[in-house]
């Protein structure tokens, strides 16, 4: 018969022991055998049911009018333009909001003038502290062409794009790596696009019903199509697309809930028309020069533009701080009458017309810009009247 002492060190082996009962041994890990499998064929299932649902979703979004090679932009793409300057001897760079962006044509530039002016306005952001930038920069000696429109240049806050600057500053190896990669895919795969990937399209389920939420109906959607060099232009089922045209209007027109449209006070004009001064200033020392352009925008914009700052106490008085040139649609037939999808930016013909218009009246006044002797002939309203189109009312965004 077994004593109580054997029987009590019999339990003891039987239990469990942890690492703190074992110091230095570490923990056993449990093994279990793995049962046999057609892995092969299991492998091969998933990657044909992933390449299917891949392939159907970019199906999806070619029909809703994504295009591979549509390239997105964003601070990365705007740093690879910036350092061009920093690469050499750039004879003219555009600084300036969305308007400016997607209303110039590089190509037209190029053909009269010889140049490729150096993109580097953002969508949404004040162009102020980006001419002060390139007035801190003493390699840059060239032509500024500024953008602006009321909304974006008279505020203190630089605006959507922000952390472009910081991002031009320091770019880590895996921010650069990443943009380049998503870059190559991008010239391939349609669904890849910013305004239509998954996550966005869900956000924009979001019905509204909360108070003083931001919700997505207070956003333009997708806006934009570009191609290399920042490129960019109006989407082209922004012009044909009733009502994605129709909700960009509205969001123009509204101000969202908790951002009213406060008009600009004496003190920012001030400080504005000082810094702008000073930049301008800074530019030309180094022999460079800076010319002023206000694209178009419709009269329901301008109405409540003009309530916020009024030409005659934004811009006219501007110009005059300044000493710079300004070229205003308003004052040139060429500039007038173009067509505007939905009110704020030019359709992409619209934007080479206006392109033509506002290249030849820089020519005619700057030292540092001249037109080609085999300049193609100037272009006018009627080259880009808008063609009836059937309106494509999709239930989709």
């Amino acid at each position: 018969m077994p004593s109580s002492i054997s029987s009590s060190k019999h339990a003891a082996s039987a239990e469990r022991l942890t690492a703190s009962d074992r110091p230095g041994v570490a923990q056993p890990v449990p093994v279990r055998p793995i049962p046999p499998q057609p892995w092969g064929a299991i492998a091969l299932i998933a990657l044909t049911l992933c390449l299917a649902l891949l392939a159907a979703w970019e199906w999806r979004m070619r029909t809703l009018g994504l295009e591979a090679g549509d390239l997105d932009d964003g601070a990365a793409a705007w740093v690879e333009q910036r350092r061009l300057i920093d690469a050499g001897d750039v004879a003219v760079a555009i600084v300036g909001d969305s308007r400016i962006l997607f209303d110039t044509d590089p190509d037209r530039f190029q053909a009269l003038t010889g140049v490729r002016p150096v993109q580097l306005a953002l969508p949404g952001t004040n162009a102020r502290p980006f001419l002060e930038e390139l007035a801190a920069d003493s390699d840059f000696r060239g032509l500024v062409i500024v953008g602006i429109s009321e909304r974006s240049y008279f505020r203190d806050d630089i605006g959507l794009m922000a952390g472009a600057l910081d991002l031009y500053r320091y770019e880590s190896p895996s921010q650069r790596s990443g943009y380049v990669l998503h870059r190559l895919l991008e010239r391939r795969f349609a669904f890849l696009d910013d305004a239509y990937r998954l996550s966005t399209l869900v956000h924009r389920l979001d019905p509204d019903l909360r108070p003083k939420a931001h919700s997505p109906l207070w956003d333009v959607w997708k806006i934009r199509s570009g191609s290399d060099g920042r490129h960019s232009w109006v989407w082209a089922r922004l012009e044909n697309d009733a009502r994605l045209r129709d909700h960009a209007r509205d969001v123009w027109l509204r101000p969202a809930p908790g951002r009213p449209m406060v008009p600009v006070t004496a003190d920012l004009v001030a400080r504005t028309q000082a810094i702008t001064r000073k930049a301008v200033a800074a530019i030309r020392a180094r022999g460079g020069d800076v010319v002023f352009v206000r694209p178009p925008s419709t009269p329901q914009l301008r109405a409540i533009e003009d309530r916020r700052i009024a030409r005659k106490v934004g811009w006219d008085p501007l110009l005059i701080a300044a000493g710079v040139r300004g070229i205003h649609f308003e004052d040139y037939p060429a500039m007038r009458d173009l067509d505007l999808p939905e009110w704020s930016h030019l359709s992409r013909r619209c934007a080479t017309v206006f392109t033509d218009a506002y290249t030849r009246e820089i020519a005619r006044s700057s030292a540092l810009l001249a037109l080609r002797n085999d300049a193609p002939a100037p272009l006018g309203p009627n080259d880009c009247r808008a063609q009836p189109v059937a309106d494509a009312r999709t239930g989709s965004r």
